[in-house]
């Protein structure tokens, strides 16, 4: 994922939680989620037409998971329909997200995003959650974890990118430093809420971040 979209990609979770949370409309959230949505299409099919490499295609292929999430989210808005497609499909990208966190981590030894993807993982199974399966208990802890990974998962680590401030996976004491903080971040991002009493409902209208 290109630096630039990722910084992009914070902005719409930040967003799309502030919306499990009712602190947006639906409507309000769909144009953002179809200007990044559209991005995440256009950026990968680049990637892929210009790919000469397997590790080129890895790259490019994951994106339009949250490609197709963004879009899907920004049309559900304009046109009110069920969210259960969108919370199944959630499934499969959390199940491919693991499988993505493990080739970074095993196959490519980069820790940081190795963990990333898990936080991935994990916030779109709770989408899952709360739009396939209706668990609007969850809402609230699915919101604030989405606007906690949008933060650590993306925008902050999209915009050290761009300044190449972002410790490579060679890197090896600012590389672990930084798995063991996000780790622990999103340890905490699960836990407090439920600890504090934050899973209570939210309105209907709710839908990922992507």
């Amino acid at each position: 994922m290109s630096a630039v979209g990722l910084f992009y990609v914070g902005a719409v979770l930040i967003l799309n939680g502030l919306l499990l949370l009712g602190v947006v409309s639906a409507k309000g959230a769909a144009p953002l989620n179809l200007f990044v949505g559209g991005l995440q299409v256009v950026v990968p099919t680049a990637l892929l037409i210009r790919a000469d490499d397997p590790a080129a295609v890895f790259e490019a292929a994951p994106l339009y998971l949250f490609g197709f999430t963004y879009l899907w989210v920004g049309i559900n808005a304009a046109m009110a329909w069920d969210q259960r497609g969108l919370g199944w499909f959630s499934l499969f990208v959390s199940v491919t997200a693991v499988a993505v966190s493990v080739y970074n981590g095993a196959a490519l030894g980069d820790g940081p995003f190795a963990v990333i993807w898990l936080y991935w993982a994990v916030l779109w199974f709770l989408f899952f959650l709360v739009l396939g399966l209706d668990t609007a208990r969850l809402s609230r802890l699915t919101g604030w974890f989405a606007i906690v990974t949008g933060v650590v998962t993306a925008a902050v680590p999209g915009a050290l990118l761009v300044v190449g401030l972002w410790p490579a996976p060679t890197a090896a004491p600012a590389a672990a430093i930084t798995t063991g903080a996000l780790a622990l971040i999103g340890a905490a991002a699960l836990l407090l809420p439920a600890l504090l009493g934050g899973r209570g409902h939210a309105p209907a209208a709710s839908a990922p971040g992507g």
